[in-house]
């Protein structure tokens, strides 16, 4: 959508008209809402002053993206947004040219554009790096070390920061924004840089001090100081509704022609009142009536992430050695209601995965027993940290990776498919998986007295309810919840055990189910005891078939020389798995239990 050529007064409009759509189709196919209706005006600013096809456009997280996708032609597709087969709900380059970069982990977008200004600068072209990252983004230490080695090499970059919950400083009016544009309009650089030129020239140096002191005064009372002592300019805080001050202030940005923070402040849910403001439960949303704001739930049995949070919550309450962390997700994973009980004990440290774990680390060489409460899909990103600062020492740190498995609509950057390939390897890391909610409550019992760090998985949505009891966790055990009478084994891990025993209910032959539980340390005696009674074995799990659970066990078929037993892996193929919904996507891999029965001979 070409719009350079249109009015304020039609832009204006045209704000109005995509949040419209934006609230339409969310309201019926669920999405990102609150941060992408405060971004329109941002977005249609940067589509004004800048080249979506030419200049790269870089979204952090990129769920505010909806406004851009509405203007690069997929005004009629945005119906499909984050269902099977449709548009993403982040940016994607397989969808449109002026898509970037794929983005939905936090806190990459500035990494991305310095490395853009760097290629461009190489390739002598005029193409300026623009970025959109909201205030949240900022807490990742990812972003200082970009902004680090930026405001050192200088190269053309405009940086949108999208403010919108909290302030990076506090603003002081009026003045503090006129002085804001100021120091970074086209005349004042122009008159500061034949300035300085003439007091280098003809000033004695203490004259030279007094200017420079005299101009660090002027920038102490904006709230840009930070950045501006790294080197970066900074602009604002301008109102990011205002798509007049919007646009003619990143005009200015983009002529500086050096890396340029601008500071916008935005309403969550701008355009929508029941959705305006800090509203957590608005930043993302299933379907809801738009007249009252009311969401259209289903009944569902209870997710796996609440049974959590109350096991947790009353293992808290019996042991005051326990504490927790999370990385900016606590009702995401249930650990706000211990916020809320303990806010002594714990904490979100905000989108900083790797120090939340090192942190935790010291906590647990001091006597205490933390659990690290993080997506799979986030968890990735303190891989290093795991290694060095947890299983170096052994220290008993509880890892508990919600989401583990294909987590649907959000697709490819959130599917929780790599955990047990990534952890499987590491020295002293103990893995195990509870199969139903009963299991995970005793699962985190378990974990309290383990004196290793261990890995706890559990999946989006409920458990399958199962009819086999529950039985305590014994190290490195597994359960046979089923003989059979025919040479086939089903062997299950942690929600792959549901998935397992529904495939089974719908065989002609009586199956064996293993629940294995541990893939480390697995349970080798078991598994050669089995083999001589099955020859066939199926493996279930929500995992990666590379390094993952049917790779643990062929290597202890291996190492006993057992050659006798063939092994099927029911766990996902070489590729990331697309978004949507579950079932379907589920169904598009063959992994529906109605699929699988008839692969299995």
């Amino acid at each position: 959508m070409e719009i350079k050529d249109k009015s304020v007064k039609e832009l204006e409009t045209l704000s109005q008209e995509i949040r419209d759509r934006i609230i339409d189709v969310v309201s019926r196919k669920g999405g990102h809402f609150s941060s992408t209706l405060g971004a329109v005006e941002l977005t249609l600013g940067m589509h004004y002053v800048f080249d979506a096809y030419s200049d790269p456009f870089i979204f952090d997280v990129s769920h505010q993206c909806y406004p851009h996708k509405l203007l690069t032609g997929r005004w009629e597709e945005f119906e499909t947004v984050r269902q099977f087969g449709g548009l993403s709900g982040f940016t994607k380059p397989n969808e449109s040219p002026a898509d970037y970069f794929v983005a939905g982990h936090s806190s990459t977008s500035i990494s991305l554009a310095v490395g853009a200004a760097k290629a461009i600068a190489l390739k002598k072209e005029s193409r300026v790096p623009i970025v959109m990252i909201g205030d949240g983004s900022m807490t990742a230490g990812m972003v200082y070390e970009a902004l680090n080695e930026l405001g050192d090499i200088k190269l053309p970059v405009v940086i949108i920061l999208n403010d919108n919950e909290m302030s990076i400083a506090k603003p002081i009016g009026a003045i503090s924004k006129y002085l804001s544009k100021l120091l970074a309009g086209k005349y004042y650089q122009g008159f500061k840089g034949k300035v300085d030129k003439f007091i280098k020239k003809n000033m004695p140096e203490g004259t030279t001090y007094i200017a420079k002191r005299m101009e660090e005064a002027l920038k102490l009372i904006t709230p840009g100081i930070l950045f501006e002592e790294m080197g970066i300019d900074y602009i604002g805080p301008i109102d990011g509704h205002d798509i007049a001050e919007v646009i003619d202030t990143l005009q200015i940005a983009k002529a500086m022609g050096k890396p340029v923070i601008v500071h916008a402040r935005t309403v969550k849910g701008k355009g929508y009142p029941i959705a305006e403001g800090q509203h957590e439960c608005w930043h993302g949303v299933g379907p809801f009536n738009i007249q009252d704001g009311v969401f259209i739930k289903k009944e569902a049995p209870k997710a796996a992430t609440a049974v959590f949070a109350d096991a947790l919550l009353e293992l808290a309450q019996n042991h005051e050695n326990v504490v927790g962390v999370t990385a900016a997700m606590p009702s995401g994973t249930g650990i706000n209601k211990l916020m809320k009980e303990f806010p002594d004990r714990f904490w979100d440290v905000a989108i900083a995965e790797q120090h939340a774990i090192t942190s935790m680390a010291a906590m647990a060489k001091e006597g205490f027993k933390p659990f690290v409460t993080i997506y799979s899909t986030f968890l990735q990103r303190g891989f290093d940290q795991i290694i060095h600062d947890v299983c170096i020492l052994n220290l008993p740190v509880v890892f508990a990776m919600d989401r583990a498995g294909i987590v649907g609509n959000d697709g490819e950057t959130h599917q929780g498919a790599f955990d047990i390939s990534y952890l499987r390897f590491i020295p002293n890391m103990i893995l195990f998986a509870p199969r139903d909610n009963k299991t995970l409550e005793s699962g985190l019992e378990f974990a309290y007295y383990l004196t290793s760090p261990c890995a706890i998985r559990y999946p989006r949505g409920a458990f399958q309810e199962l009819i086999y009891p529950s039985t305590p966790f014994t190290l490195g055990k597994a359960e046979l919840l089923k003989e059979g009478s025919s040479k086939k084994l089903f062997i299950g891990y942690g929600a792959g055990v549901g998935r397992a025993v529904e495939t089974e209910s719908l065989h002609e032959e009586d199956i064996a189910i293993l629940d294995l539980r541990f893939v480390k340390p697995i349970d080798k005696d078991i598994l050669v005891e089995l083999a001589s009674k099955y020859d066939s074995w199926y493996i279930f799990s929500d995992s990666q078939k590379q390094g993952g659970v049917a790779s643990a066990i062929l290597e202890v078929l291996n190492e006993k020389k057992i050659h006798n037993v063939e092994v099927t892996s029911f766990e996902y193929e070489d590729s990331f798995i697309e978004h949507g919904d579950t079932n379907l996507v589920e169904e598009s891999l063959g992994l529906l239990p109605q699929q699988l029965v008839l692969k299995v001979n």
